[in-house]
């Protein structure tokens, strides 16, 4: 198996494909996406790993958004994911292959297998990134300087400020990104790459499966913020869950949908599916209505793609001002009745 591996398999970008239901996750393309401008920056290849069971053709699905190479590792034992084995696989592949960089989604499994590989690697990994750019950097203990560095970009310290972070010496530089933040893109639906398939027996042992899952029960979620074209948000200035009742009275005139930030969340105003932001979804709808946001970092980390976002808020200096086409000053109650009844009268 060593000996299959090339020089030119070594120092590139790898990402990690979620595999459920038949099909490679959304996040993961939105990586896919991503990971094809890294490497053209630093001048090497795209890899994509998937790890599962049924995986034939998958890699017709993956090569469109520029993969070079499809590490494919198929086994019955690997589907539905467990940590031990794919664990394994990543370990023993990246020690073979050294990736400079390895992405993965900011999912359940994402967060489960990322701290383990990064810990076993001895690399460094950040969570929850809402941008990742190549660029240079200088130790200002030692005065070293290194040159196409990750720069992982999250907020930090409650949102208050936005943190870039390196690992300067440690491979491979580990990220994980929630679902929506990346934009996913096909980059040629004509471009091919090459498959490696691996075998499951060379990169796992038995002793990895010892946890069988017997059954299993996912609750899909009925609400569905992504892909709503309209969104009405509120935020902790509405006041109660009564004064979300108001939002969903618009939002049902309009035919969207409505999202809350964490502190509306937080406060029971809303639930935790409806939440936009870095610790909730990322969206881009066509419009998105503000009402009583302030405008924290990570909530507009969650929705600032939006094509128009109109802010009705009592504060004209209200942090989400600055990224809003249109700004109503006043009290949701006060203009929220009004967009609806205006709006229905023009819309017979």
């Amino acid at each position: 198996m060593d000996n299959q591996y090339k020089i030119e398999d070594q120092n590139n970008v790898i990402v990690y494909c979620e595999f459920e239901d038949g099909k490679v996750a959304d996040v993961s393309l939105e990586l896919l996406t991503k990971g094809r401008k890294l490497a053209d920056k630093l001048g090497v290849k795209l890899g994509a790993l998937v790890i599962g069971d049924k995986l034939e053709g998958i890699e017709n699905t993956l090569y469109p958004y520029g993969v070079d190479r499809v590490y494919k590792v198929e086994d019955a034992r690997l589907y539905p994911y467990t940590t031990n084995p794919h664990a394994a696989v990543l370990i023993k592949l990246f020690k073979m292959i050294k990736p400079q960089i390895c992405l993965m989604g900011a999912t359940c499994i994402g967060r489960d297998l990322g701290p383990r590989v990064s810990s076993a690697l001895h690399s460094g990994l950040t969570a929850d990134c809402t941008a990742l750019e190549i660029g240079d950097h200088k130790d200002p203990k030692t005065g070293k300087e290194y040159q196409n560095l990750l720069y992982q970009i999250r907020p930090a310290f409650g949102g208050n400020i936005v943190a870039t972070i390196v690992n300067p010496d440690c491979r491979p530089q580990m990220a994980t990104v929630r679902e929506g933040v990346m934009k996913k893109q096909i980059l040629d639906p004509a471009y091919k790459g090459e498959v490696m398939n691996l075998d499951a027996n060379f990169f796992t042992d038995p002793a990895d499966y010892v946890v069988e899952i017997i059954d299993r029960h996912i609750a899909k979620s009925k609400i569905n913020i992504k892909n709503a074209p309209i969104l009405v948000a509120g935020g902790y200035g509405v006041g109660s869950k009564e004064g979300f009742d108001m939002l969903f009275e618009l939002a049902n005139v309009l035919g969207g949908e409505v999202g809350a930030t964490r502190a509306a969340v937080d406060a029971g105003f809303a639930e935790h599916a409806r939440q936009v932001g870095q610790t909730g979804v990322t969206v881009r709808p066509k419009l998105y209505i503000a009402c009583g946001i302030s405008g924290q970092i990570q909530h507009i980390a969650g929705m600032k793609d939006s094509s128009i976002i109109i802010s009705i808020n009592n504060d004209p200096n209200a942090p989400i001002n600055t990224i809003a086409d249109y700004v109503i000053t006043g009290n949701y109650e006060d203009v929220v009745p009004k967009l609806i009844k205006y709006y229905k009268k023009n819309s017979k």
